[in-house]
């Protein structure tokens, strides 16, 4: 006799899944909308998509539910939450430069937005979960959206970018699964917290296949972070793409990944697995100092920006290693000023892209910001100011964060990695600063007039504006922003 199952609705805790429904919904509502009335305009669907995004983020915000829910698969802890609001807030800058006066050939298609919600609904399932099935959902639901996104920008490099990507990709999609397989024949489950109990109470036997699986997951969750080895596909990728969805890229992919790698290497870290702490280290120092070596030499702004935000990663997965508390709290405080100054500088190169391309051998060369100060003084202070925010000089946002997550080396025994962490500091100054000197010191080569903040539209402008703002406000409000991260990483007891 067959026994039945029954299913307590109430215990499926059913909400937990609105937020990536909403995003689901909403990229399914773009395509109808579109196979049933073709040629809108396409501010109909950037405004839709900004509905959809706004209506997930009051969701996310708005939950009261319990931790667990669908079969546990769900994981709706602070973390989640305080990533998940990272995440939109982002993807709602990102999307309103699509408002832009420059026409590409993405925005005439319906699909692009729904893509893109379909992508932002995979990185919330990636951080919503502690299930290494459900996060290869997630993250193969996020590449698969975001390589076509990046083949859809039609120009130059956007194809080569795409196919490099997706081969890369499909590589660490490889390594993850492999991974998976591997603990979960060790195991005999995929929920990260019974595998941690497993470890634990076999004493971690058969310890090399446990290794080896760690070296496949961080195959896959690397390829995403962009961190030493796995990261030779990001400055391609990031030239081949328009400036704004590199901005995007070098964001939001990687905080969902971040968390899952948290998540992950919290099984070893919290037992002070040596082996695991060993390989970890090698790669913090090696993505901060190879990425910092790379960007020194490089003769084109975006190139120069996408080796940066490798070393950034480099940067916070030091929190992952250290595995403490506070290391996590630094985590995010760390992202969210990296995030505003950032998107801000993308934003920018966005605004500065031409087809006039017959004078350099790049869109984005240094010389073409030469003199910038005397053509388009209010865009050359913005992007001042945001190169040395990224660049980590005191008082500007990203040096509280570097300040934060120094201590917190200090503070958990890492003294020569935080000396580490200082001299790659000192060395990526030199490259943020050469921008500033090609804008401020250095005589126009080209016409830059065109260049200015009154040649773009409201949106694009407001963005800009808002991580300005944010930069700077970031000065004033460090401690606010820092006890509100706080309270979520407690709540989920990182």
């Amino acid at each position: 006799m067959v026994e039945q199952i029954s299913i307590n609705i109430e215990d499926l805790n059913l909400p937990s899944l609105f937020p990536m429904m909403i995003a689901v919904v909403g990229a399914l509502v773009i395509l109808c909308i579109d196979l049933a009335t073709k040629n809108l305009h396409k501010s109909l669907y950037i405004i839709l998509t900004i509905f959809v995004l706004l209506v997930d983020l009051l969701a996310v915000v708005g939950y009261t539910g319990t931790t667990r829910g669908f079969f546990d698969l769900m994981l709706i802890d602070g973390i989640a939450i305080l990533t998940q609001v990272i995440i939109l807030v982002a993807s709602i800058l990102f999307i309103v430069l699509a408002f832009s006066k420059q026409k590409f050939h993405e925005y005439k298609y319906a699909e692009y937005f729904a893509l893109f919600l379909f992508m932002i609904a995979g990185f919330q399932f990636m951080v919503s979960s502690d299930s290494l099935i459900l996060i290869f959902v997630g993250l193969e639901t996020s590449s698969m959206a975001l390589y076509i996104l990046i083949a859809m920008h039609n120009r130059d490099k956007s194809t080569e970018a795409a196919i490099k990507y997706f081969t890369m990709g499909a590589l660490s999609t490889a390594f993850f699964a492999f991974g998976s397989m591997i603990f979960y024949a060790l195991t005999g489950s995929v929920e990260l917290g019974q595998i941690s109990a497993s470890f634990v109470a076999s004493e971690f036997a058969n310890y090399p296949f446990i290794l080896l699986g760690v070296v496949f997951i961080l195959g896959g969750i690397g390829f995403k972070l962009s961190i030493v080895p796995f990261h030779t596909w990001a400055p391609d990728v990031y030239e081949g793409s328009s400036a704004a969805m590199a901005g995007y890229m070098s964001v939001v992919p990687k905080i969902a990944a971040f968390v899952v790698a948290l998540r992950f290497f919290e099984i070893f870290v919290s037992v002070d697995n040596q082996w695991v702490e060993l390989i970890l280290y090698t790669i913090v120092v090696s993505t901060m100092t190879i990425a910092n070596m790379a960007a020194l030499v490089q003769t084109d702004v975006k190139r120069t920006l996408a080796y940066s935000s490798i070393s950034h990663a480099g940067f916070v997965m030091a929190t992952i290693l250290m595995g403490t508390t506070q290391a996590t709290g630094a985590l995010f405080l760390y992202w969210i000023l990296f995030s505003f100054a950032n998107l801000g500088a993308f934003a920018i190169l966005w605004m500065a892209r031409t087809k006039e391309n017959n004078t350099f051998t790049s869109d984005h060369a240094f010389e073409k910001y030469a003199g910038l100060i005397k053509t388009s003084p209010v865009v050359a202070s913005m992007m001042g100011l945001f190169m040395l925010s990224l660049a980590g000089i005191p008082p500007f946002s990203v040096f509280w964060g570097k300040m934060f997550l120094i201590s917190t080396a200090i503070n958990s025994d890492y003294i020569i990695l935080a000396l580490i962490m200082i001299l790659n500091s000192a060395i990526a100054v030199y490259y943020y600063l050469k921008l500033i000197v090609y804008m401020f010191l250095k005589e126009p080569i080209v016409n830059t007039e065109k260049l200015s903040m009154n040649n773009e539209n409201n949106a694009l402008r407001g963005v800009i504006l808002i991580a300005a703002l944010l930069s700077l406000g970031a000065i004033f409000y460090i401690d606010p922003l820092l006890e509100v991260i706080s309270i979520y990483v407690e709540i989920s007891g990182y």
